[in-house]
C-alpha cells in the first residue's frame, strides 16, 4: 500500500469513559457492578482508536487536564501510536455510562471539562495545522467551557486556507458554519441534516434530495446516518444506500464515531464510493455489538461486510 496522506483528529473536550453493568438500578439504594470498563473518550479520540483498528494511521490531538489527563494519555497510548496532548490547568472530565439489564436500558451522565482560553486554542490549532499538512482533518465533539460557539467555523476556514481536506460531524450552528469551506464529508443524522434544511423530511427521496443539494454546494461527500434504516451516502455520482448487518445491540456509544472512522480509511486509501459507505456501516455495527465504550473488533469485519448492503438510491 502506498503511503497514506496525513490524517489528524482533533478532541478539544476528551474524557475518560467509565461503563458499569448492573442487573437494575434501585432508587435510594447501593447497585453493585457485576462488570466495568474504561476507555478514552470523545468523538476525535473514538476516530482516531477506530482508524488504528483499520490499520489507517492518524494524529490524535486532544486537550488533557490534571490526574484524569494523565489516565486518558496512559490508555490513549495503548491504542492509538501517535497521541499528542495539548495540557491546560484543570481536570479531564469523566463520563459514565450505566447498562442495566433488568429491564434492558442505557443511562450516561456526561462530565464538565477545564475550560480552554484563546491562547491553548490557538497553540492546538497550530499544532493541528503542522501535523496535516495537505492531508486530512477530523473535526468533530463538544466544545469545553471557554469557546466561542463558532470556534468549528474558524478553525476549518484556517485549515481550508492550507489546502487540508475536512471532515466533520457536528450538528446546528456549527456545521452550518463549516459548509462554505468545502468539506470533503459530512455525516449529520437524519434529525440533524432537518435542522440544517429548516424543515422535517418525511419521505427518503427528501433526505436524499437534500443530501444531493449539500454536495451540490460543494461538500464533497454527505453521509446521512439512518438509525436502523442504515445510511445514506451521496457524492458526485449519486446516493446510494446501505443497510446495516443485523447484531445484538449492547451500548450506542461510538457507535457514530466508528461510522466515520469506516468512511474516512476507505475513501482515504483510495476504495470505491460503495465500499466506504459498507466499511462504514460494518464498523458502526460491530461498535453498537460491543459492550460499553468498546469499539468493534477488527476481526469480526469481515463477516460485518458480508452481511452489508448497499445499492443506488
Amino acid at each position: 500500500m502506498d503511503e497514506l496522506p496525513p490524517i489528524v483528529t482533533l478532541t478539544l473536550n476528551p474524557s475518560v469513559d467509565v461503563t458499569y453493568d448492573v442487573d437494575t438500578l434501585v432508587e435510594d439504594r447501593k447497585v453493585h457492578a457485576v462488570a466495568y470498563r474504561y476507555d478514552p473518550g470523545g468523538n476525535g479520540i473514538n476516530v482516531a482508536r477506530a482508524l488504528a483498528r483499520l490499520r489507517v494511521p492518524a494524529h490524535a490531538c486532544f486537550v488533557a487536564a490534571g490526574e484524569v489527563g494523565q489516565l486518558l494519555r496512559r490508555l490513549l497510548r495503548r491504542q492509538v501510536e501517535n497521541a499528542h496532548a495539548l495540557w491546560v490547568d484543570g481536570e479531564t472530565r469523566i463520563n459514565v455510562t450505566l447498562e442495566q439489564q433488568l429491564p434492558r436500558a442505557q443511562y450516561e451522565v456526561i462530565g464538565v471539562g477545564p475550560r480552554l482560553d484563546a491562547a491553548a486554542l490557538q497553540r492546538m490549532a497550530k499544532q493541528v495545522e503542522r501535523l496535516a499538512g495537505r492531508g486530512y482533518a477530523v473535526l468533530t465533539g463538544s466544545l469545553p467551557p471557554g469557546l466561542a460557539a463558532d470556534t468549528y467555523p474558524r478553525l476549518a476556514a484556517a485549515l481550508a486556507a492550507r489546502g487540508v481536506r475536512l471532515v466533520f460531524d457536528m450538528q446546528g450552528d456549527a456545521l452550518r458554519g463549516v459548509l462554505p469551506m468545502r468539506p470533503y464529508l459530512i455525516k449529520p443524522n437524519r434529525y440533524e441534516l432537518e435542522q440544517l434544511v429548516g424543515h422535517p423530511m418525511a419521505t427518503l427521496d427528501q433526505v436524499c434530495d437534500a443530501a444531493r443539494a449539500l454536495v451540490a454546494d460543494g461538500a464533497m461527500h454527505v453521509c446521512v446516518s439512518l438509525g436502523a434504516d442504515g445510511a445514506l451516502l451521496a457524492h458526485p455520482g449519486g446516493v446510494l444506500r446501505g443497510r446495516a448487518p443485523e447484531v445484538a445491540v449492547r451500548s450506542s456509544v461510538g457507535a457514530g464515531d466508528s461510522m466515520l472512522a469506516g468512511l474516512v480509511a476507505s475513501l482515504v486509501r483510495g476504495d470505491t464510493i460503495e465500499h466506504a459507505l459498507r466499511l462504514g456501516l460494518a464498523c458502526g455495527s460491530g461498535t453498537a455489538a460491543q459492550p460499553g465504550t468498546e469499539l468493534f473488533d477488527a476481526a469480526e469485519l469481515d463477516a460485518l461486510l458480508a452481511r452489508t448492503e448497499v445499492h443506488a438510491a
